[in-house]
């Protein structure tokens, strides 16, 4: 029998434990370390599918718990009366709209990464495109003294993109959590106590609004 090479310890643990995914280990690690998610949290998950990562929010934040999810493919075995998903291409749709549409959130988190084609470069330039799509959205969504996690690969430009966000926040690190897989480049930044906003918006990540935006219930 040919053996699944993406079956190790933590998926095998996640099943067990009921989770919907292996990733929601990297984010108990981080949320461990860094206490980002507290009783009634309101959360915004950009990237949501499987759902492990709101499944552990919701698990985590209590019955007050507001949780967000957007994606472009639903959930489906997340039902949670404090879960609401939306369906959308984070990349495209209009922050503005969205801000309308749902409170300022308390932590805002991405697991965003790109398609990969094997050329380095390229794939950390995608990565870092979308981490900085992440922290645009979280520019206008985040209140003050709220928390941001996101994904992104190393690479020469992760500095760059660090000290770029560093001056919204209190504190901003990275981790690379212990159920990340050997051979991924992939990190987490977190930004920590958002700062209190100044007269203008400051623009990190690419928007490009094309207006789709749809509620599921």
């Amino acid at each position: 029998m040919t053996s699944n090479r993406w079956d190790d310890a933590y998926t095998r643990r996640a099943r067990d434990e009921k989770w919907l995914a292996r990733s929601v280990y990297k984010l108990q690690e981080i949320d461990n370390r860094f206490k980002l998610i507290k009783n009634g949290s309101r959360i915004l998950d950009l990237c949501c599918y499987p759902g492990s990562w709101c499944q552990y929010a919701l698990s985590k934040s209590g019955p007050g718990a507001d949780v967000v999810g957007i994606d472009l493919k639903q959930p489906h075995q997340l039902s949670d009366s404090r879960f609401r998903f939306i369906q959308a291409d984070v990349r495209s749709l209009e922050t503005d709209r969205l801000a309308e549409e749902i409170s300022p959130r308390d932590l805002i988190m991405s697991d965003l990464a790109p398609s990969t084609t094997g050329i380095w470069v390229v794939d950390e330039s995608r990565s870092l495109a979308l981490a900085g799509r992440a922290a645009d959205i979280a520019d206008v969504l985040l209140k003050t003294g709220g928390h941001f996690l996101c994904k992104a690969f190393e690479g020469e430009g992760l500095n760059q993109f660090k000290k770029e966000i560093s001056g919204l926040f209190r504190e901003v690190r990275l981790l690379r959590p212990k159920a990340t897989r050997k051979r991924s480049r992939e990190v987490y930044l977190i930004g920590c106590g958002r700062q209190e906003r100044g007269t203008g918006r400051v623009h990190i990540g690419e928007s490009r609004n094309s207006g789709f935006l749809q509620f599921c219930k």
